[in-house]
Parts: C-alpha cells; structure tokens; sequence
C-alpha cells in the first residue's frame, strides 16, 4: 500500500511540477512578446532608434525585424549576434563568463512547429576567428556581378538616361526605370538598390496604394542596408517623417512594415551575396574518374 501511495504522490508532484512549468514559460512568452511590442513602437517612433535598427538589421540580414527589436531592448550595445550554435559554425565561441548573460528571441522549434525562446549572444561577447566583412570594391568584377544580381530584381523595363540627375529613377507612371550609365559604381550602387525597391513595393502597379511619398522611406532603407551589408557607402534614409508615416499603426503593423522591408532587403542581399561568392567545387567533383 506504501508504494502505490509515494506513486500518487509522485504523479502528483509531476503533474503540479507541469503546470508551473507550463505557468512560467506562458509568463514568459508574454514578457517577451511585450518587450518585442515596445522595441517596434521605440523603432518606428524615434529616428535615432530607427536608423540604430537598420544597422543592427544589415548587420544580422537573417533575423527577423521582431528579433532584432528584441536583442535592440534587452542589449543596447549589440551589433552582431548570434545563437551558441551559429558562433560555432563561425568558428567563435561564447566566452564562459558571459553564457549566462544572453538575451531572449523567438527561433524555430527543433521539433519544427512553432518557436521557442532561445538565448543569442553579441559578438563582443564572443572570441575566436576574425569575422569575414564584404565589401564591394568599384571597378571590380565583384561589382559588376553585383549589379547584375541587382538588376535582376528589377521587375520592370530598364532604360539608360543620361539626362537624369541621379543614378537612377523609377517613373511609377510609366513603369519603367532610369539608370543613368555615367555615374561611379557606388553611386550607381546605392541608387539602383534604393529604386529597385521603388519597383517591388510598386509591384507593377497592382499595389494600388503605393505612392513614392509614401514609400521612399522604406526604399531608401532596403538600399541603406543593402549598402551597408557590401561596404558600399551610402547616404542614411531621411527619417524626418518617420512618426507620421507609422501615425495610427498598431505593434503588429509596425512590425509587418519592418518586416516587409527586412525581407526584402534580405532576398535581394542573398542573390548578391550568391553572385560573388565563388562556388566551391565538392571533393568528388575535382577527382578524375577512375
């Protein structure tokens, strides 16, 4: 009788254990969704904090505008971050006193549904091998095939001008994109990116509510960190609109707007970086056949 009682008591036990579990890690969640809702609304409320964002946004392409608001709350001084897992695959690793000093983001379940919490780390928080930076270099063949993967995401008619003072312009009543051919690489760089994006959020016209007034914002941030992620200089967004454009938007909305930017600027960013990287042939393939 002793036995099947201490297993009552276990079962007990177990199961109050489960929902205290259950409890905190809800508690949890909701902190940090509130900590995500404030770092969206700080972002698109204050200049500084928005342009702080695409930085730390170029600099970390694939995570996401609510993670990167996230690691924004909770670390004021973080530029690049990154799970344990992703440092080591960088060849670096979290020093031992800092493992207890992460900060908390939404990542996907290793189970594949849903997301958890999981601990990432800035990079000064890290030590190992240096970090690999590109940077574009004109008059290099890495330029070229960069503008090429650029241009590539242009979803509409290119033309040469020389007559523009800029280099480039989308015409959004024609439908058609000026690229005036004199300008430097960078130059031609910087402002290629900023009106492709013009293109895609116009998406050949079947966004009705799209405007250059309303959109230049976005666009000049997707070339920004586009920019910024290749060492290629560029002029940072003009954010003196920045309260009025978010005026009446939601967390969620804010967040769908960042979002909207973010992959953008990452699908664009990843066909560059594929263009330039030269591809690695597999061991097998070097082999002779024998």
């Amino acid at each position: 009788m002793s036995i099947i009682a201490n297993l009552g008591n276990i079962i007990n036990e177990k199961n109050q254990s489960s929902e205290l579990w259950q409890a905190q890690r809800q508690a949890d969640r909701e902190n940090t969704n509130a900590m995500q809702d404030a770092g969206v609304m700080q972002i698109t409320s204050d200049p500084e904090t928005y342009l702080r964002y695409l930085n730390c946004q170029a600099d970390n392409p694939s995570y996401s505008a609510g993670n990167v608001a996230l690691v924004m709350v909770q670390d004021q001084k973080a530029t690049i971050f990154g799970t344990k897992e992703r440092w080591k695959s960088l060849n670096r690793g979290v020093s031992p006193a800092e493992e207890k000093n992460g900060v908390k983001i939404y990542t996907r379940s290793s189970f594949g549904k849903g997301y958890v919490l999981t601990d990432v780390y800035d990079v000064r928080q890290t030590s190992g091998r240096d970090l690999k930076h590109t940077a574009l270099q004109p008059d290099s063949k890495e330029m070229d095939e960069a503008l090429k993967a650029l241009l590539n995401y242009c979803v509409v008619p290119l033309v040469s001008d020389e007559s523009i003072p800029m280099p480039a312009f989308y015409d959004s009543e024609q439908m058609k994109l000026a690229i005036n051919p004199k300008y430097p690489d960078a130059e031609a760089f910087a402002g290629i990116a900023t009106e492709i994006a013009h293109t895609r959020f116009h998406g050949k016209g079947y966004n009705q509510n799209y405007s250059r007034e309303d959109y230049e914002l976005d666009a000049q941030s997707v070339g920004y960190m586009i920019c910024r992620r290749f060492g290629v200089p560029c002029e940072a967004p003009d954010v003196s609109n920045l309260s009025a454009l978010y005026d009446g938007f939601d967390a969620m909305d804010r967040r769908g707007a960042l979002g909207q930017i973010q992959d953008l600027a990452q699908k664009i960013g990843g066909s560059i970086e594929r263009a330039i990287t030269p591809q690695v042939r597999s061991r097998n393939m070097n082999r002779s056949a024998r």
